[in-house]
């Protein structure tokens, strides 16, 4: 079986931890630790929606994103460890570390913004 990527997945080694973003799409598997990895797939519901998927605001000079309606918990086992926004082909990413609010402003004025995070979880994953 070929397995192929696209641009933009993002997979995580679950021996290590390394994660990694596709940005050219091929075929291949993508191998990490001599085991292939895993596709952090992005969901757009969720059980606890007001806690993960992100919500996009345009602000004074760029836009905001928070995760979530209600604040998402930013300890250090489970937190979002990075927002991600992709707006007319360009991509712009803040990390975030525990302790730290659930949210990023990017000095940008794109539209057809598509917003993603990614939580240090094992019960969350990405959101859309």
């Amino acid at each position: 079986m070929t397995m192929t990527t696209t641009r933009n997945e993002v997979y995580k080694c679950d021996v290590c931890g390394n994660i990694v973003e596709v940005l050219h799409s091929g075929a291949g598997a993508l191998v990490c630790c001599d085991q292939p990895m895993k596709l952090m797939k992005e969901n757009t519901t969720d059980g606890a929606k007001e806690k993960h998927v992100p919500v996009v605001e345009k602000v004074v000079g760029g836009v905001k994103v928070k995760v979530g309606s209600v604040a998402h918990p930013m300890e250090e086992k489970h937190y979002i460890e990075w927002i991600e926004i992709i707006g007319e082909g360009k991509a712009y990413r803040q990390f975030l570390a525990p302790g730290q609010a659930p949210e990023a402003i990017f000095p940008i004025e794109a539209t057809n913004i598509v917003a993603r995070d990614t939580a240090i979880s094992t019960a969350s994953g990405n959101y859309k």
